[in-house]
């Protein structure tokens, strides 16, 4: 099996290539690993032959080059994150929506030229910004996507190109809606919720964090662990008993910020949570208060997904996952 992941270089995508290199179930199967990102992936050491490439979806080219490789199973991660692709509107639709849709169309082509028999896997990793306010109590899996950002605006569309092209037979797609993960390794990005790990990352590294937020502010989260274990799962389940219906909530923790500081006070102590500065900043709070807060997510349960159930285990998982020893 040859396996593509195109976000190859990012954390999550880092994450999935070691799960990947590092699980015997995968090991037996996969015969190339090529990690595809805008920089250079670091490999993990691995019994079958990993390969990296550079370029960007925004060019249509590198789709067609990805294609060729007629690749079984594609991970398609690549994406620019929430604040970065509200603030550069342009970027954001050329990367996230059109590089998507670039990378399907190359697909088809590849599909067309093999006389229909090159049909392959394709997991995309979806947000749950594609849904936006009013919410209910809890999103179940028939809650109508409207997103408020444009970020949710694209990842949404992709969605519902994965789908059809899913449903033309052209590949086999499955679109699965993460939660914010959380806590994420190393520094801050550019995405709207990067402050969720900051107010744990930095204070576990005895540094300040800035909490742009009310601390009463809700939200749904998951471990980079759980991000991994989303991706590879998701890539073994039968597909066919989903239909139409491609695209799915995945489970997590739905806590409020005083619920993560307070987590983060029971396993590491008040010096720590004292690093903890409150900063409001008006554009954050603009974009989170259009984000969902609590899911339901039945189906991606009976699917076999699974996620931490409190957030003291996610703090747990950073602290043994990435906190520099």
């Amino acid at each position: 099996m040859r396996v593509l992941i195109i976000g190859g270089a990012g954390m999550v995508g880092q994450k999935l290539a070691n799960r990947l290199a590092g699980d015997a179930s995968w090991t037996g199967k996969i015969n190339e690993l090529i990690l595809y990102d805008v920089v250079s992936a670091q490999k993990p050491g691995a019994a079958f032959a990993i390969k990296t490439m550079t370029g960007s979806l925004a060019d249509a080219s590198q789709s067609q080059t990805l294609a060729a490789l007629k690749p079984d199973l594609i991970f398609h991660l690549a994406a620019i994150v929430s604040g970065d692709a509200e603030k550069n509107f342009e970027k954001g639709w050329d990367i996230n929506a059109r590089g998507s849709w670039y990378l399907l169309e190359a697909l088809r082509a590849e599909h067309e030229a093999s006389a229909g028999s090159y049909v392959p896997k394709l997991i995309f990793t979806s947000s749950i910004a594609v849904f936006g306010p009013p919410f209910p109590d809890k999103i179940g899996d028939d809650f109508l996507c409207a997103p408020m950002t444009s970020y949710g605006a694209q990842k949404a569309m992709t969605e519902l190109l994965v789908a059809d092209y899913s449903r033309k037979g052209m590949i086999e797609g499955l679109s699965i809606r993460l939660p914010t993960i959380c806590v994420r390794p190393g520094k801050a990005n550019l995405a709207a919720s990067s402050f969720f790990s900051g107010i744990i990352r930095e204070p576990l590294n005895g540094q300040e964090a800035i909490l742009p937020v009310s601390d009463s502010v809700r939200h749904w989260h998951a471990s980079p662990r759980s991000a991994a274990g989303f991706l590879a799962h998701a890539a073994n389940i039968d597909l066919a008993p989903l239909g139409g219906r491609r695209s799915l909530n995945l489970p997590g923790v739905s806590c409020t910020v005083a619920e993560q500081i307070e987590a983060l006070r029971k396993i590491a102590g008040e010096d720590v949570v004292k690093l903890i500065k409150p900063a409001p900043d008006e554009t954050i709070n603009a974009i989170v208060k259009n984000w969902p807060r609590d899911f339901d997510p039945q189906l991606a349960t009976s699917l076999g997904f699974e996620a931490e159930k409190s957030f003291e285990e996610i703090i747990q998982v950073y602290m043994e996952d990435d906190l520099p020893k």
